[in-house]
Formats: C-alpha cells, sequence, structure tokens
C-alpha cells in the first residue's frame, strides 16, 4: 500500500498494515518522492538552462526512487518495518545534517 499523499490514512488503518505483516506498507514521505525528486531536477534544469530527455529523468528518478528504497531497508534492519525504516532514515538525515552543521554535537 502506497499513501497517495501525507497521512491519508486513518490511525486505525495504520494499525491495521503495522500488525498484519501481509501488508507492504510505504508511507507518504516515502511513497511521494519522485515528484519531490523531480522537482528538484526541474529546478536544476531551469537554473542551467539545459534541457533533458523524457529518459535521462527517468532514469535519474529511477535511481532516486532505489535510493530511498536502500535507505529505507538499511535503517529497518531485519526486523523492522518500511514505515520503521523510513521514520529512521529521516532522522538520522536531519540529525547528520545538523552534526555537520555544528549545532550538535
Amino acid at each position: 500500500v502506497f499513501e497517495g499523499a501525507n497521512l491519508p490514512v486513518t490511525a486505525e488503518g495504520q494499525n491495521v498494515f503495522r500488525t498484519d505483516r501481509t501488508f507492504l506498507y510505504i508511507p507518504g514521505k516515502a511513497a511521494n518522492a519522485g515528484g519531490v525528486g523531480v522537482s528538484g531536477l526541474e529546478m536544476s534544469q531551469n537554473a542551467s538552462r539545459t534541457y533533458w530527455k523524457k529518459e535521462k529523468v527517468d532514469a535519474m528518478l529511477k535511481e532516486m526512487i532505489a535510493g530511498i528504497y536502500k535507505q529505507m531497508t538499511d535503517a529497518a534492519g531485519e526486523d523492522g518495518t518500511l514505515e520503521e525504516g523510513c521514520n529512521r532514515a529521516g532522522f538520522l538525515k536531519v540529525a547528520n545534517a545538523l552534526k555537520e552543521l555544528g549545532w550538535v554535537y
């Protein structure tokens, strides 16, 4: 189940997805990453005044999504869900950025 928006599923529905492991549940923050990523690519094209063919954008998007999936599975570990992996990976990305900025030690 891919969420098509941020938190469109009720809390009760999320509990079903979390307890019934027959569902592969991808939260909206990961499922919607492709649109955000392609928007970033579009901004990059506009800033550099270049044009990429659809095939190049598709290839870059596939690479982005594969990277997101790998981050989720790595962060989930063997016993975690993709939802947990998504949340952990997002937290680690923010925590590492704060550390690199010198805002936390």
